[in-house]
């Protein structure tokens, strides 16, 4: 796919990296050859088809050119996230038993180092940055090696002896209900994906992309390089999260892919600013969202929209939402969101605007994506239609089943697990769901996550965890209440959001955990809940919280590298704060705030 590449986009840049203040275009050409000076490595060092090489590394080309080397020379590559734990990270290159690691960090190689009895496998650390001395470091600039004919003709035999079964990559899952697992996925997993997504989105060369989540994440794995490289369209690489701002800006992409955390942030900006203005300023706004709002609903149940009515929105929509597109670098054509559900009023908030947000729904062991909305068929509150050869069915406890291409070879050395997720020919996803007569999907919970009440009720706790993440003064949440008489929830707050509320109100406080055991601040909460709960039947109503004064983290354990809730973790971690809600004799909401000390205040 790559050396093609080269082929067919000649001197075009393949993908962009910033140094020295300033981005940098890398073009297929430069790329392909830094590809063979990797490879041509590997095979010097003995390397041989069917070993395993991890990476742990930050997004970049670096990265990509490892992983494609390992593949070239019939290799496996096992990403590790570079900001992973060291037990995690010392359990994946165990149970993979990588001969080889391509590794960004002095620092971690030399804690890793000091493990080598754990690791007895591992011999080669290829340090991509800085240096190391070490007799089993080898730096990348000894690593590489320029045109060799002997290791040309073998490389070229390797990749002409590979076919679309051979394993390409095993990724280890984020282990929220326990140790990773490494899911096994073939070219063929990966490329039928590629393949599947370049016929529903139009990409090519006049496009770029900016990658921020991590390659190590098979969602940006597939969509956000895969699938890029396949189409043409120019990566640019993100300094890091924080940067995003200002990359956007400097790099002027036409596609992001993100987890929805980005646009909830967005969103949240917007809102607050539009609430907090001048009364006149915020009644046009919501006028003119609501046009829209009504525009784009007849759009999607394919119904005519008025030739005045189109233009007006048109014009409306460049004047009143032009500063926020240009916050997003002026160019942007689409997001492509996943990882966790997106909200259905942030969906249609964005496009209104004029900038959809395409949701999509995946695992790592389906490569990953199984169903997503498109410019062609969009439907917000779903995760879009099923995949072209992706076949869905739902099994009669609700839980979603897959069979197709896409769908892996089974866990690394876990011939239990992987019988136990290929029951019957189809991979159980563990997800609740339910799929209409036009193949749209929708998701409404964790299979393992499902709450029984004790008065037999069933709750699926992301449905009314996603409900008070609405709300603008509410960041995050997660919701008890198995086998319980009635619902809990830690809340945190949106600091920022609460920070000035309290200011306003001349609330006195010097930290995050003044802020929310202050009783205005409490009944403000309060009557937050209860407002979004209005309507709801009893049992699905929250009776009790507890404000935190620090959002999750995954340097804690409390979310994975993805931002997912590792809901066991923090159960076990705040099991007294959560006891503590149902101690009270009756069922009104009681609140109150909750100071952690174990890390820093984070935002202080």
């Amino acid at each position: 796919m790559v050396l093609s590449g080269k082929e067919r986009y000649g001197g075009h840049p393949i993908c962009r990296t910033k140094s020295s203040g300033k981005y940098h275009d890398i073009t297929w050409p430069d790329f392909a050859k830094g590809l063979h000076d990797h490879a041509r490595g590997l095979l010097a060092a003995g390397f041989s088809p069917g070993d395993r090489a991890a990476i742990m590394a930050p997004n970049g080309p670096n990265w990509v050119w490892a992983d494609i080397a390992i593949q070239a020379c019939g290799g496996i590559s096992v990403p590790v996230y570079h900001t992973e734990s060291l037990t995690n990270t010392l359990y994946i290159l165990k149970n993979s038993t990588c001969r080889t690691l391509f590794i960004w960090s002095p620092l971690i190689a030399t804690e890793l180092l000091q493990h080598l009895e754990d690791l007895p496998q591992l011999e080669t650390f290829i340090l991509l940055r800085g240096e190391l001395d070490h007799r089993q470091v080898v730096m990348l600039k000894d690593f590489l090696i320029d045109e060799n004919p002997d290791l040309d003709r073998e490389l070229m035999r390797r990749l002409d002896s590979a076919g679309e079964e051979d394993l390409a990559s095993i990724v280890y899952t984020s282990g929220t209900t326990g140790p990773p697992k490494g899911a096994m996925l073939t070219h063929r997993n990966f490329l039928s994906n590629v393949r599947a997504c370049a016929q529903l989105f139009q990409l090519g060369p006049q496009d770029s992309c900016l990658s921020f989540l991590p390659l190590s994440h098979v969602f940006e794995r597939m969509a956000g390089y895969y699938l890029m490289i396949h189409q043409g369209v120019t990566i640019a690489y993100a300094e890091s999260i924080d940067s995003l701002p200002v990359n956007l800006l400097e790099v002027q992409p036409t596609v992001v892919i993100s987890v929805p955390r980005l646009y909830e942030k967005v969103y949240a900006r917007v809102m607050d600013k539009v609430v907090s203005g001048p009364w006149l300023k915020r009644k046009i706004f919501f006028r003119i969202l609501d046009l829209c709002t009504v525009r784009i609903t007849r759009e999607l149940a394919h119904q005519p929209v008025a030739p005045l009515h189109r233009k007006l929105t048109d014009i409306l929509r460049s004047r009143i939402f032009g500063r926020l597109r240009t916050s997003l670098g002026g160019r942007l054509r689409f997001f492509v969101s996943g990882g966790a559900p997106l909200a259905r009023d942030i969906a249609e908030f964005f496009l209104a605007v004029g900038i959809p947000i395409y949701e999509g729904y995946g695992l790592t062991e389906t490569s990953p994506v199984i169903a997503v909305n498109t410019p062609r068929a969009q439907r917000p509150g779903t995760v879009g239609q099923v995949l072209p050869g992706t076949q869905v069915k739902i099994a009669a406890d609700g839980e979603i089943l897959v069979s197709g291409p896409g769908v892996f070879q089974g866990y690394w050395e876990s011939p239990e697990q992987t019988r136990e997720a290929l029951q019957g020919g189809w991979f159980h996803t563990g997800d609740i769901g339910e799929l209409d007569a036009e193949d749209f999907l929708a998701i409404t919970d964790r299979k393992k996550d499902l709450i029984v009440t004790a008065g037999g009720e069933n709750v699926a706790p992301q449905i009314l965890e996603k409900l008070l993440k609405t709300d603008k003064f509410i960041a995050n949440a997660l919701v008890y209440g198995d086998r319980r008489p009635f619902l809990t929830a830690l809340l945190v707050p949106n600091f920022d959001n609460l920070s000035r509320y309290a200011h306003i109100k001349k609330i006195d406080f010097l930290t995050h955990c003044d802020l929310i055991n202050h009783p205005q601040i409490l009944a403000l909460m309060r009557r937050r809940v209860e407002a979004l709960q209005h309507g709801q039947p009893g049992f699905m109503q929250i009776k009790r919280f507890t404000l935190l004064s620090r959002d999750f983290l995954a340097e804690s354990g409390e979310l994975t590298q993805t931002m997912k809730i590792k809901r066991k973790a923090i159960a076990k971690k705040f099991h007294q704060i959560v006891e503590s809600m149902y101690m009270q004799q009756d069922h009104g909401i009681h609140d109150h705030g909750f100071c952690i000390v174990d890390e820093p205040d984070h935002g202080k």
